[in-house]
C-alpha cells in the first residue's frame, strides 16, 4: 500500500493524524495526476485542517477535473477564504452548486454577504426543477437572519417538495419573513398546499418567529405533545421556553418515553420552560454513549449539545465528555463521504458544550497517532 494510500485511511479513521497524512493528500489532489476519491473528499471536508495549505489549494483551482475543483472549492469553502466564491459562481451560472446538506454546512462558514449574491438567481429559478433546492435551503437556514434578503425566493418554495425546509427557513430569518404569516398559519391549521405530517408544528413555530405572536405555536405544538406525535412538538416548545409553562405536566411526563429522541427532547423542553436541570441532566446524560459511532437513529450528539447549553449545572456530563473528546478514532457510521465533517461536527459540540459546562478544563488533544502506518513502519513523509 502506498504512503498516499496509507495517509488517506488515516484521515479518515483518526482524529489528530500526523500532519504528514494532511500534508501528503492535498499535495497528491493539487498536483498532476488524479489522486482518487477517497482523497479528494478528504481534502473537501478538511476546513481549518489544512488552512496551512490554503494558498496552494487556491492556485490548483482550475488545473484539475471538475470533481478535483469541486472539492478544493469546498475545502477553501471551508476554512472561510472567499477565493472560492469564482467557482461557486461559475458552478451557480452552470447549475451545479453543491446540492447535499453536508455541502451547505460546509458553504455556511462563507459570509452570507458574500455568498447570497451568487445564491439568490438560483433560488429565483422554478423551484421544482433545481435539484440544489435542498442544499440551498439548509443554507439559508443555517445562516439565519443573515438570510432575510432572500425572504421573498425562500416564500416561492411554499407549496412545493421543498415546503418543509422552507418553513425552517422562514422561522430562521424571523421578523423580515413577516409576509408569510398568512401561508404559514394556513399550514399550521393544515390548510395549506400538501400540508399533513409534521407541517404544522414547525409552520406554527415558523408563524411565532416572524410574527412575534405565540398563540398559535402554543396550541399547535401543545396538541401535539397531548396526542403523542411529541417528537415533532417538543423541539418547539423548547424554543417558546417559558411561554409554554402550560405544557410542563405533558413534557415532564414525556421524560419518561421509551423512545431516546422523545425522551431527549422531552429533556430540553423541560428545562427551558421551567429552568429546572435537575430532572433534565439525568436523562439527557443517560443518551451520551461513549461508544456512539454516529448512528443517526440514537440522539447522542444533540444530548450533548443541550447538557452544554445547560451549562455549569450539568457538570456531572463533564468526566464522560471528555473522555469521549479525547477518543483517537473518528465516528464510522456516517458515510464515508462526510465522515470526517461528521466527526469534526461532533467534536466541536464536545468541545463547546465542556467550555459551557467546565470553562478551561476541557480535555487536552490525545498525542497525534497513526497506529496503522507506525506498526508497518511506514511512518515517512509523502512526496509526490
Amino acid at each position: 500500500m502506498s504512503g498516499l494510500d496509507e495517509a488517506t485511511k488515516a484521515l479518515y479513521r483518526y482524529r489528530r493524524p500526523e500532519p504528514w497524512c494532511w500534508d501528503a493528500v492535498v499535495e497528491a489532489v493539487c498536483g498532476d495526476t488524479y489522486a482518487g476519491w477517497d482523497a479528494d473528499h478528504a481534502v473537501s471536508q478538511a476546513g481549518g485542517a489544512v488552512a496551512a495549505h490554503a494558498d496552494l489549494i487556491a492556485e490548483s483551482l482550475g488545473r484539475g477535473s471538475a470533481h478535483t475543483d469541486g472539492g478544493l472549492t469546498l475545502a477553501l469553502a471551508g476554512m472561510g477564504d472567499l477565493r472560492a466564491l469564482p467557482v461557486l459562481r461559475r458552478l451557480a451560472a452552470a447549475n451545479q452548486l453543491p446540492y447535499d446538506r453536508p455541502h451547505a454546512r460546509i458553504l455556511a462558514t462563507l459570509p452570507a454577504a458574500e455568498l447570497l449574491p451568487v445564491v439568490l438567481p438560483v433560488l429565483r429559478q422554478e423551484p421544482e426543477r433545481y435539484h440544489s433546492s435542498t442544499a440551498l435551503l439548509e443554507l439559508l437556514a443555517l445562516w439565519g437572519p443573515a438570510a432575510s434578503p432572500a425572504a421573498a425566493e425562500v416564500i416561492r418554495h411554499l407549496g412545493t417538495a421543498h415546503t418543509y425546509d422552507a418553513l425552517r427557513v422562514l422561522g430562521r430569518i424571523g421578523a423580515p419573513a413577516v409576509g408569510a404569516a398568512d401561508r404559514l398559519a394556513a399550514y399550521a391549521t393544515g390548510r395549506g398546499r400538501g400540508a399533513g405530517g409534521s407541517y404544522p408544528r414547525r409552520a406554527a413555530w415558523a408563524h411565532w418567529k416572524v410574527t412575534g405572536d405565540p398563540a398559535l405555536a402554543l396550541d399547535v405544538c401543545g396538541a401535539a405533545v397531548r396526542s403523542g406525535t411529541a417528537s415533532h412538538g417538543l423541539p418547539f416548545l423548547a424554543d417558546l421556553g417559558p411561554l409554554a409553562a402550560v405544557h410542563t405536566t405533558p413534557v415532564r411526563r414525556l421524560m419518561e418515553s421509551p423512545g431516546a429522541w422523545t425522551r431527549t427532547y422531552a429533556a430540553h423542553a423541560y428545562w427551558r420552560i421551567t429552568g429546572d436541570p435537575e430532572p433534565a441532566v439525568p436523562v439527557l446524560l443517560a443518551e451520551v454513549d461513549p461508544a456512539w459511532d454516529g448512528d443517526p437513529a440514537l440522539p447522542v450528539r444533540e444530548a450533548v449539545r443541550i447538557l452544554g447549553e445547560i451549562g455549569a449545572p450539568a457538570v456531572s456530563a463533564a468526566p464522560l465528555l471528555r473522555r469521549i473528546l479525547a477518543q483517537e478514532e473518528r465516528l464510522s457510521r456516517p458515510w464515508r463521504g462526510v465522515r470526517i465533517l461528521a466527526d469534526q461536527a461532533y467534536v466541536r459540540t464536545l468541545t463547546e458544550a465542556l467550555e459551557r459546562i467546565a470553562p478551561g478544563t476541557g480535555a487536552a488533544p490525545a498525542p497525534a497517532l497513526v497506529p496503522a502506518v507506525r506498526q508497518r513502519g511506514l511512518l515517512v513523509r509523502w512526496s509526490k
